[in-house]
């Protein structure tokens, strides 16, 4: 679905990434970790087609499609989503609409009928469900006054509203306490389709013990340092990146 070949970035004339190369298959879940600096979530927001973020070497496709030839919309009607790490606050825009809105122009984009909204309730409120989420919360502004376990949870009800192909989750277990955690990685799990890739970007290996991924890669440097299976979480968690050899 997804393949990234001798993929460089850079922002405000620094170059943060420096070749990063990696496929993710259709029903696979990628998990990227590395230090501070080591270009996570810089690789997220390059895919998505965040301002600011200069592509300047190499490729990536989705779906055999030049990805970064798409404009941002463009990429998320193909079905491309990003959770952010810090969800951002939209003071006068309810939750409601927000997402009604935004699932019907992705449905419009793709030739889809729009959803009313009696319908959009009836599948918001089982997503909420799910969540552990309050109906009140599709009455809120978006992420205004929440805390950060809501913000996080409410990025996944997003997720599970526009039930996107190819979902880049970054750092969303970041602030979470350990109950948050576990709703937040089961909403994840419950996404998890043969026809969906999802790239989790984590520091920690807490999240990958509930969100178990297929690959694991370690990023050092604006590069992938290392790839594996789940046993490389573990021996970061043991060794830490230092203990690997591995600085930013």
């Amino acid at each position: 679905m997804l393949a990234i070949h001798d993929l460089a970035a850079a922002i405000d004339g620094k170059e943060i990434l420096k070749g990063i190369s990696l496929e993710v298959a259709a029903g696979q879940v990628h998990a990227i970790m590395g230090p501070n600096g080591s270009g996570k979530s810089t690789l997220g927001y390059v895919l998505a087609g965040r301002e600011g973020y200069e592509v300047t070497a190499g490729s990536a496709t989705w779906n055999g499609a030049d990805l970064l030839a798409m404009e941002p919309e463009e990429r998320a009607a193909a079905g491309l989503f990003l959770a952010f790490q810090y969800p951002v606050e939209l003071p006068g825009v309810g939750n409601a609409n927000f997402l009604r809105t935004a699932l019907n122009a992705l449905r419009r984009a793709r030739g889809e009928p729009e959803i009313d909204a009696m319908q959009f309730l009836k599948l918001a409120r089982a997503e909420l469900k799910k969540l552990g989420m309050a109906d009140e919360m599709l009455k809120r502004s978006v992420n205004v006054g929440f805390s950060g376990g809501e913000k996080k949870r409410n990025e996944i009800l997003q997720m599970a509203i526009l039930q996107p192909k190819l979902a880049i989750l970054d750092e969303t277990d970041s602030g979470l306490d350990i109950d948050a955690l576990r709703i937040v990685a089961e909403g994840v799990n419950a996404l998890r389709a043969p026809d969906r890739a999802i790239v989790v970007i984590t520091h920690y290996q807490r999240l990958l013990e509930l969100i178990v991924p297929d690959v694991v890669h370690v990023l050092a440097g604006g590069r992938i340092a290392r790839t594996g299976g789940r046993e490389l979480a573990l021996e970061l968690e043991a060794k830490g990146y230092s203990g690997l050899g591995l600085a930013a």
